[in-house]
């Protein structure tokens, strides 16, 4: 009896590997049996140790190779692409934030801007099977038609880090063209879930109730957002590596959804919940979850802020079949139990 050779598992290079929605790829793809190399800066926007912590989880895993550098760094992600040759490059790393964006620009253009480019510019040496670039449901800006579809116009940017995202969309676009890059780009719509980032709304908004302190609510409430559960997003994520763009894989989608470039080897795609929740709601679910009212300072709008999101995934749903969809207070609850267990409280 003859058996067949096994096959070699594939390599995905992850960008911001030790941030949260890296981490939480990362994990997916060698479950998956993926080789991953992680990069990440380490970068001191928040907390490193809790990026630390999640580097050695993934280390833990001998498929995984952390490497601590910043993309932007002259040579580095041209020397990882020419060492590992991975199938698949996610691009996730970046300086997030709308919000921070007002305070420290110049950092949205070394990270977003500089950082993207020395990504594209390794990726046209050594060409991987996908590109994966992470964008945000902020490049829709002041579009009031919902839900916002991939093919809506999206020029009116309301925050520097939103213009930055579009600035990568419009980058890529270019290198896909240029040379032949199959690149896929998504827009994330409001992520949450355990190992969250601490400058997030669902991070503070439970530290604060638990320490007893006041919750700043903008436009006194008045918000709603697309709420997407961690796991979904990554398994979204895991799903659209083999939806190549013009690849042998790809299936055409209708032309009023379909977002793929007329002259290049390239697609945006949402990636949300399809199902906005209103501020208020996710605030009772956050109470509801820890036992406690929380105290609260209503306030007016932020500057660069959006008072809703809202996806239309009905594109994501053609490329990759059906779309996990954890309910709000499933994912808050897993949140809040997630925070408790790694703060002690």
């Amino acid at each position: 009896m003859s058996f067949a050779e096994p096959t070699a598992p594939r390599t995905a290079l992850v960008t911001g590997s030790a941030g949260f929605i890296g981490f939480h790829l990362c994990q997916l793809l060698l479950d998956m049996g993926w080789r991953v190399v992680g990069l990440d800066a380490m970068t001191d926007y928040y907390d490193v140790r809790l990026k630390q912590r999640r580097h050695a989880m993934l280390s833990q895993n001998q498929g995984f190779r952390a490497v601590e550098d910043r993309l932007e760094g002259d040579g580095v992600l041209r020397a990882l692409f020419d060492e590992y040759r991975p199938d698949a490059v996610i691009h996730l790393a970046a300086q997030a934030g709308v919000r921070y964006s007002i305070d420290a620009p110049g950092s949205y253009v070394t990270a977003n801007l500089c950082g993207t480019f020395e990504l594209l510019e390794a990726a046209r040496a050594f060409p991987p099977q996908h590109m994966l670039l992470a964008s945000t449901s902020s490049v829709y800006g002041a579009n009031t038609q919902m839900p916002y579809a991939e093919t809506d116009k999206a020029d009116t940017q309301m925050s520097f880090y939103a213009a930055t995202k579009k600035a990568n969309e419009a980058m890529a676009h270019s290198y896909a063209h240029l040379y032949g890059l199959p690149t896929t780009m998504f827009r994330f719509f409001t992520v949450y879930g355990p190992w969250g980032r601490p400058d997030m709304a669902l991070f503070k908004f439970t530290r604060a109730i638990l320490e007893g302190d006041a919750i700043d609510v903008y436009n006194h409430g008045d918000m709603q957002r697309d709420f997407t559960y961690i796991d979904d997003l990554v398994r979204a994520i895991a799903k659209l590596i083999d939806a190549v763009p013009d690849g042998p894989e790809a299936r055409p989608a209708p032309p009023e959804f379909d977002s793929i470039s007329p002259v290049a080897p390239y697609r945006i795609v949402n990636i949300g919940n399809a199902n906005p929740v209103k501020l208020m709601t996710f605030i009772d679910a956050i109470e509801a979850s820890i036992g406690q009212t929380a105290k609260k300072n209503m306030l007016p709008m932020q500057p660069g802020d959006v008072p809703a999101t809202w996806a239309d995934t009905t594109l994501l749903q053609h490329l990759i079949g059906e779309i996990p969809s954890t309910d709000i207070t499933t994912g808050v609850a897993r949140f809040v139990e997630w925070y408790r267990d790694y703060y002690s409280v």
